[in-house]
């Protein structure tokens, strides 16, 4: 696999071999050893999967007093998935990462504890994967307004998107870190 750092300092875009022919394709998705050596060492306690149709957006969500490190993927259609950095006192802090994830590619996003999450569906469908490394916790989730423009996400999907009712509701960035 290819490992490429983003500007985010921890956020990393994988590019993992896959191996198809006419039948399909096979692609290792996780290795313990291996992502490891990559600098991911944290221990993963819970598998999400989610589907979503074309133009839903998640996010930007984050856990407050329980940041999660998430591994993600796409194993069917195609995502547009960014990370923002929340860590206070970052050089990055503020700023966001977006890559393409999709059945194609096969690319996963290691976005660390501290980040705020979030992905918009660009295909008719897609099931979306991550590895998390610590429990949801419903109390403790924080969101930021997807369209914020002090972060200033550069979308690709440039209709407006199907949100959540509380995501609909997200505060701005300035306003979403008082914890």
């Amino acid at each position: 696999m290819e490992v490429v750092k983003t500007p985010i300092e921890g956020v990393l875009l994988i590019k993992p071999q896959v191996f198809g022919d006419e039948r399909g394709y096979f692609v290792e998705t996780w290795q313990k050893e291996r992502y490891e050596a990559a600098g991911i060492n944290l221990p993963f306690v819970q598998d999400n999967h989610s589907k979503s149709t074309k133009g839903i957006l998640r996010g930007l969500h984050f856990q407050k007093q329980h940041p999660q490190g998430k591994l993600v993927m796409v194993s069917l259609g195609e995502v547009f998935d960014v990370a923002v950095d929340i860590r206070k006192g970052s050089p990055t802090f503020g700023k966001w990462f977006g890559a393409i994830l999709n059945q194609e590619n096969q690319n996963q996003l290691w976005i660390p504890p501290g980040m705020a999450h979030g992905f918009v569906v660009l295909s008719d469908v897609a099931h979306f994967h991550y590895k998390c490394t610590d429990f949801y916790h419903p109390g403790d989730e924080g969101s930021i307004r997807w369209n914020d423009p002090t972060i200033a996400i550069d979308w690709p999907y440039k209709e407006e998107p199907v949100l959540s009712a509380k995501d609909q509701i997200a505060p701005f960035f300035k306003d979403a870190l008082e914890f």
